[in-house]
């Protein structure tokens, strides 16, 4: 992995760690584990190339999914065979990161994602604009806008659109309250401008760090959340992103029941989570009670907002032309989605490789199939 992965792995751990132990729950591991994990990690950079036995060769390149994500190239037997192993992939430039990298020797096997093949995401231009209108109707009513958030790479993201917004006036100047993981996060992420898109990393060695702003204020202190809490119009940036745990709970027990509040969606939210529970439409939900007595109803009367394209994935049409770009000249195996959506991307290449002279072979395996690559 990268240096800034392996960062992220100890941070995303310890936190999974301190979350269990709030939760009163044993977590299968402990940080003499995480210790020793870290002492076994060897590091790699982008475009270093790594004998990892005899007759392999790896090379990671930039994935554009999160900071230090990796596509990987092996370079079998001297060349005689190379596999491009994607992981998570994101083949468009966004705020934060350079699209996924496409320079290679060659691709005779090309094992590619799907998470979205069979959606056609909102350009990153909808879903600012949509964020934009937002923000401003409810500054307007004198609510606070609360985004639950990941912590790493979305809330990077979504505090680079405000900070440009405000600076254009596109976005009222209100205070960005930042609260969370996401906070070491963007630490980590200022450490690494080497893995940033250029104009970033630009911005950075020049001394004009886009995270640091005078509308974000950090909360280190619960003066500072009541503080979020109790001025006038605001952001209020928190993790979880999935609202399963973390400083977002809090927010929400006390800005949910005012109808001027606005809660905004900017990722993905899984199946039994309570982020997923409130956009299907939840009106009222079950959460402990900070007195101490228990658990009781909090209702949802906040405006209730999600925001696709500002997603880490691929969508259908990033990941076709990523794989018209790479040109794998044997198989394409598709994976890391559901059945239906692995199937519609495998579907979709087949009718474009039927005028092609190179017609790679295209697969969808499933768990624990075995597919002989030569």
């Amino acid at each position: 992995m990268t240096p800034p992965s392996r960062d992220l792995m100890v941070l995303t751990q310890k936190d999974y760690i301190d979350l269990k132990q709030k939760l009163g729950e044993v977590p299968p591991y402990g940080i003499e584990h995480i210790k020793k994990a870290v002492e076994h990690t060897i590091t790699i950079n982008w475009g270093d190339v790594t004998d990892i036995t005899p007759d392999i060769k790896l090379t990671l390149n930039n994935a554009g999914h999160i900071l230090g994500s990796s596509v990987v190239h092996l370079n079998i037997g001297e060349g005689r065979y190379n596999v491009l192993y994607t992981s998570d992939l994101k083949y468009a430039q966004t705020r934060l990161l350079d699209k996924a990298s496409t320079v290679f020797p060659r691709v005779d096997c090309l094992i590619i994602e799907s998470t979205y093949g069979g959606n056609i995401m909102p350009s990153r231009l909808d879903a600012e604009t949509k964020f934009i209108d937002i923000v401003k109707k409810t500054v307007e009513r004198d609510g606070k806008i609360l985004i639950p958030t990941l912590a790493v790479g979305r809330a990077q993201e979504v505090m680079m659109i405000i900070a440009e917004k405000m600076a254009t006036g596109e976005l009222p100047r209100v205070p960005v309250y930042l609260d969370g993981m996401l906070l070491e996060s963007t630490a980590i992420h200022t450490a690494y401008p080497e893995y940033l898109a250029l104009n970033v990393k630009r911005k950075i060695y020049q001394g004009d760090n886009p995270f640091l702003r005078e509308e974000f204020i950090r909360i280190d202190d619960s003066s500072k959340r009541d503080e979020a809490l109790s001025q006038g119009p605001s952001i209020i940036m928190a993790t979880s992103g999935m609202m399963t745990g973390g400083p977002v709970i809090e927010y929400f027990k006390e800005l949910s029941s005012n109808s001027d509040n606005t809660l905004v969606f900017v990722n993905y939210q899984a199946e039994g989570t309570l982020g997923r529970a409130i956009l299907k439409g939840a009106k009222e939900v079950e959460l402990a009670d900070n007195s101490g007595m228990g658990r009781r109803l909090f209702k949802v009367n906040m405006e209730v907002q999600a925001i696709e394209g500002f997603s880490g994935h691929s969508d259908k049409s990033e990941l076709i032309r990523y794989i018209t770009a790479v040109r794998p000249t044997e198989k394409i195996l598709i994976n890391h989605g559901e059945p239906s959506r692995s199937a519609e991307l495998a579907h979709s290449l087949k009718k474009i490789y039927i005028n092609h002279k190179v017609k790679p072979e295209i697969l969808t395996p499933t768990n624990l199939a075995t597919v002989r690559l030569r």
